[in-house]
């Protein structure tokens, strides 16, 4: 891209920060950088840079010749790890990723990114540099709805690449995107399809009902003990009472340590003296430019008409400085900065090639520069803005300073104590209290524990499954020993004892005899309102009587059903070939209903949005089912193998 080999040098520092409003503001852009996130390296460098490597018979699986290795699996799953454990926390367990299915997926999206990237070489495929820059101006605006340099370069810093490395990965996924598109866009379904299935959707059954409410039945049971202790002794599930244990435990995480170390003046002061530059903010200029291209072996006629042409641009910006960015506009031939006026955005030194960089920090602010010739062309530069060389004093540097300082020693302290921490609950396994005395720790009790994470306990270190496999041993129970140190966070350890454990039990039966009898009653009443209403079902069906039902009402899948939805449902499923058409239904809770359905009908005024929504959505599904076949054929088409399974790794690590 020419805007990108004029302005930036590959020096260009990779070391910004991508604020959160940034990502906020930019999803687009983000989505796809994200994206790249969990797919293997070949996608910054391509297809050709695996080439030299051939076939390979230890590979995973091999697409058109090239090797899924066994390490590209390996970071496709760490990477998965690390996006779970940053939405999940301590409560992520990388046990997961390591099952048959789950390795499966992260293989099958290797494979998908592989055979695409295949598609996109063998066909020479790629977006153009005035597509890209569409795509940055959109997506990388700044306060002043222009094309922000300076974003452009976080987005790159932040991805830990150069900015031509940056438009490398945007351009190809902006490919695999187009390609997608286009192939979704072959999958529709027949308008006639469509409408029926809105037909049957907003189909209106007029239903009568005739219930048989379990009230009118339950005065009829009689429940005996024998029932009741049946009913014990087959459902004893529900009356079980989970172990649970009373559990002490301590923790060491980073709250822990940093009330054990501190940070001296006279340390912050040494690293103030000792790093002057790091507490400088050097001069930071922001220029606009207007550039006339012409080669730098171009013969002397061309050259003499690009510097004429540029001479007429320095007269008329000298004649009217105020209207440099609509000049700039209007005749610039860096594609890049044009769009936006010529802006260059804030500068640096060494992102600039020298003749360029050589005037911007000659000139003052407001000045125009006389023509700069580079191996680019003509050149007519002016400084909008010069922001002073700033130095932090010692007070305002002293909070970072302080920070950097303990995050160090925390570090440090961290590792001594994490052994005196494992060395001390394994040592002195009969007791938390050496462990705490030692390092000044807590003595936590939680109530209530169970062997899987129990909601009412929360996020908290107890709850960790890792740490609750650990507490739920026959060595613990048993013997009230210490756990091991469970790592249940980054930098974050727990050990633990069973200071009370209770068993798995059974409630009693006199404790829930009550609540037997109550379900015994409503179960045998269900069953008497069952065959009385299957009855006169069978009788309704034979002589299409109405006598006895309830008002019409109209029942439509898109609207709240007026009786019940169990009911609805079965009505709306029911054959209505030939009417009236009659369905029964158990109600649980309720009894049973009989329906009697006296007319389907569409409804007089269709609703358009919703059929539009629908045939929408019955579109994308086709769509989705024709990406699937192409990626199956873009499979075959590259001759894709899976040699085996992958390896067992410990995903995260």
């Amino acid at each position: 891209m020419a805007y990108v080999s004029v302005l930036y040098s590959t020096a260009l520092t990779t070391t910004c920060v991508l604020m959160f409003d940034f990502i906020r503001n930019h999803q687009r852009l983000m989505q796809i950088l994200l994206a790249l996130l969990i797919v293997p390296s070949f996608v910054l460098v391509g297809i050709s840079g695996y080439q030299g490597f051939g076939a390979n018979a230890n590979a995973i699986a091999t697409v058109a010749g090239q090797p899924i290795t066994q390490q590209d699996f390996e970071k496709a799953q760490r990477e998965q790890a690390d996006k779970m454990r940053q939405a999940y926390g301590g409560q992520f367990d990388p046990k997961v990723l390591d099952t048959p299915e789950a390795k499966q997926e992260i293989l099958d999206r290797l494979i998908v990114q592989k055979v695409i990237e295949n598609e996109i070489a063998v066909n020479h495929m790629n977006v153009d540099d005035a597509a890209l820059m569409r795509f940055y101006a959109e997506q990388l605006k700044g306060a002043d709805g222009k094309f922000d340099v300076e974003r452009y370069k976080q987005v790159a810093a932040a991805n830990n690449v150069t900015t031509q490395g940056l438009d490398q990965i945007v351009r190809r996924q902006m490919l695999m995107e187009q390609i997608g598109g286009a192939v979704e866009a072959t999958g529709f379904a027949p308008r006639t399809v469509t409408n029926r299935l809105s037909d049957i959707n907003e189909q209106e059954r007029e239903v009568q009902e005739l219930l048989f409410p379990l009230a009118q039945y339950a005065a009829q049971v009689k429940v005996t003990d024998a029932m009741i202790k049946a009913y014990y002794d087959k459902n004893a599930a529900l009356f079980a009472v989970p172990e649970a244990a009373k559990v002490e435990y301590v923790v060491l995480d980073p709250s822990a340590v940093e009330s054990q170390v501190s940070v001296s003046d006279a340390e912050v002061a040494d690293v103030y003296n000792k790093n002057p530059k790091r507490f400088t903010t050097p001069e930071q200029r922001r220029a606009s430019h207007i550039l006339i291209t012409v080669k730098k072996d171009a013969p002397k006629a061309e050259k003499d008409a690009a510097r004429a042409k540029a001479e007429a641009l320095l007269a008329q910006v000298k004649k009217n400085p105020a209207d440099f960015a609509k000049i700039a506009k209007a005749n610039s031939q860096d594609p890049g900065s044009a769009e936006v006026g010529g802006d260059l955005g804030v500068t640096e030194r060494g992102a600039f090639v020298k003749p360029v960089e050589d005037a911007i920090y000659a000139l003052k602010q407001g000045e125009i520069s006389n023509l700069v010739e580079s191996d680019f062309g003509y050149h007519i530069i002016t400084v909008t803005s010069v922001v002073p060389a700033t130095v932090r004093t010692l007070e305002q540097a002293k909070p970072e300073i302080v920070a950097e300082l303990k995050k160090q020693k925390m570090s440090k302290k961290y590792a001594e104590m994490a052994e005196t921490f494992g060395n001390t609950v394994y040592e002195q396994a009969d007791s938390l209290k050496p462990v705490a005395d030692k390092l000044h720790l807590k003595i936590e009790t939680a109530e209530n524990v169970t062997r899987t994470p129990n909601p009412a306990l929360g996020t908290a270190p107890v709850n960790n499954p890792k740490f609750l496999k650990a507490i739920f041993t026959d060595d613990a129970i048993k013997n009230k020993r210490n756990t091991e140190a469970v790592e249940v966070a980054p930098s974050t350890l727990v050990a633990g004892r069973i200071a009370e454990f209770k068993p798995a039990s059974k409630r009693p039966l006199a404790e829930v005899e009550a609540q037997i009898r109550a379900r015994v009653t409503q179960e045998e009443a269900l069953r008497l309102a069952k065959a009385e209403g299957e009855k006169k079902l069978a009788a309704l069906k034979a002589s299409g009587d109405a006598t006895g039902f309830g008002d019409a009402k109209t029942v439509t899948r898109t609207k709240q059903p007026a009786i019940n939805p169990a009911a609805a449902m079965a009505v709306l499923k029911a054959d209505v070939s030939k009417l009236p058409a009659y369905v029964g239904v158990e109600l649980p809770g309720q009894g049973y209903g009989v329906y009697r359905i006296n007319k389907v009908q569409q409804p007089a005024q269709p609703d358009a949005a919703r059929r539009t929504a629908e045939a929408q959505q019955i579109n994308g599904a086709v769509a989705q089912q024709e990406m699937y076949s192409y990626l199956e054929a873009l499979k075959q088409k590259a001759k894709t193998k899976v040699n085996h399974a992958p390896a067992s790794v410990k995903p995260g690590e």
